[in-house]
């Protein structure tokens, strides 16, 4: 099984059902990792407007993260919505829908340095998935290091540690590369 992250951007661009087409066409079982999208964005304009904490909009980006899901399951039926780890291991085209609650975890602490992209490499360990794709709406140069990526804010600032001590296979690719693959 892999783990494919579809960044919330890719709604924007158009792309986001594009590349839940691509990913049934190749007959991989996959679990699918939404970001939070406008939904997120409206987080974060609203936690500036309102001076809430990071915990409160670390649970409500989480559940942007679930709104993205169930709206790309909708528009993409094949893909069965489920949020726990023996649940996805029954299915072959997944979209993971995240849940606070077991999301509490110290592993996970609430910040906006976490996001849905450490997520889903937190959730590639814990179903001992052998990849993880992250794909974003902007150009990637294949040879990036993470740490450039993350200066440049294409990944969340935590990411890395989530990578320490794992064997999985890592790409983080442009969406049009994606689909090209």
């Amino acid at each position: 099984m892999r783990v494919i992250k579809l960044g919330g951007s890719l709604l924007e661009t158009g792309k986001m059902f594009d590349c839940l087409k691509h990913i049934l066409k190749s007959n991989v079982p996959t679990v699918v990792v939404c970001g939070g999208g406008d939904f997120a964005n409206q987080i974060r304009t609203t936690q500036k407007k309102w001076k809430f904490d990071d915990v409160a909009a670390h649970e409500m980006a989480i559940l942007a993260m679930e709104q993205t899901a169930i709206m790309c399951q909708n528009l993409q039926p094949e893909f069965v919505t489920v949020s726990s780890i023996s649940e996805i291991k029954r299915n072959r085209f997944v979209i993971w829908l995240p849940k606070i609650k077991s999301l509490k975890t110290p592993e996970l602490p609430a910040s906006w340095d976490i996001t849905s992209d450490s997520l889903a490499a937190w959730l590639t360990v814990k179903l001992k998935a052998y990849e993880l794709v992250l794909v974003k709406s902007c150009k990637i140069k294949p040879e990036t290091a993470i740490t450039e990526l993350t200066k440049q804010g294409v990944i969340d600032k935590e990411f890395y540690k989530f990578l320490e001590n794992t064997s999985f296979d890592l790409t983080i690719t442009s969406v049009d590369d994606f689909l090209k693959s």
